[in-house]
């Protein structure tokens, strides 16, 4: 997990702390030391999609924590975020961020794709409009096929990264990666996108062949998420000391305490 700022500096995450107090040395130490305090308690967290399947997701993520998932459908139309980043980071940060400073609520985006050694990486970023801006899966993998023919190294990994943003721009990012190769044909049905073309060896699969639990264990996504899960009880308390720092102080109106307004 790593922090970013507008300069995009990054942190260890063993450099994330619970909370700037010995008070606080457990999860639900800080939950009572923030409500006792009267700090932020951060109760809504946006996931920047109107996937169905993410969003139920992250709902079942975090139904042991004092959070509410809400999906972009949620709040009605939003300016659309333009994917232009050089890497997956990039973009998940970005649209994070977008969506965090449009509703003033912390974030949650992420940004997938594969990236295939003889390729040079390629089609990365590129991945969902590899065949061109409005190209199906079917399309884009047999655009994959044809690059790929006669190559001797299939090596591919499928990349991911989720981002959750503040307003003011701090940001946490996790990462998952899968490796695999990629085949000469299609294989299974299931899935979606390039999971067809991607073989992974320690299930003698392609990811089209994998049932859902099954493959979750093992994707790129299924891993970052899975490190999130791992640490969200400390993520709920940095979004909570980051909205507290945010917060504009309380009007002082201790010079007018001794006005005579009767007159």
């Amino acid at each position: 997990m790593n922090f970013i700022s507008f300069r995009r500096t990054k942190v260890r995450r063993n450099d994330i702390k619970f909370a700037a107090t010995k008070q606080v040395k457990s999860f639900y130490d800080a939950i009572n030391f923030y409500f006792l305090k009267g700090y932020y308690m951060v109760n809504i967290i946006v996931l920047a999609t109107t996937n169905k399947n993410k969003i139920k997701e992250f709902q079942e993520m975090v139904k042991d924590f004092p959070v509410e998932i809400r999906s972009m459908g949620d709040f009605g139309p939003i300016p659309e975020c333009i994917e232009d980043g050089e890497t997956f980071e990039d973009n998940a940060y970005k649209k994070a961020l977008h969506t965090a400073k449009i509703l003033g609520l912390p974030a949650i985006a992420d940004d997938s794709g594969l990236e295939v050694e003889a390729l040079g990486g390629a089609p990365g970023v590129y991945s969902a409009r590899y065949a061109g801006e409005s190209a199906t899966d079917a399309d884009n993998c047999e655009k994959m096929l044809k690059e790929m023919e006669g190559q001797k190294n299939r090596k591919a990994a499928f990349q991911c990264v989720l981002s959750i943003a503040v307003p003011s721009g701090p940001a946490l990012t996790y990462e998952g990666k899968c490796e695999g190769t990629i085949l000469t044909e299609k294989q299974g049905k299931s899935g979606f996108g390039y999971d067809p073309l991607f073989y992974y060896e320690p299930l003698g699969k392609s990811f089209a062949e994998l049932g859902m639990e099954e493959k979750n264990k093992v994707s790129h996504r299924g891993k970052a998420l899975a490190e999130l899960r791992g640490e969200f009880d400390k993520v709920v308390v940095w979004l909570n000391q980051r909205l507290t720092e945010e917060k504009p102080p309380k009007p002082d109106h201790s010079e007018f305490e001794n006005n005579d307004w009767s007159e």
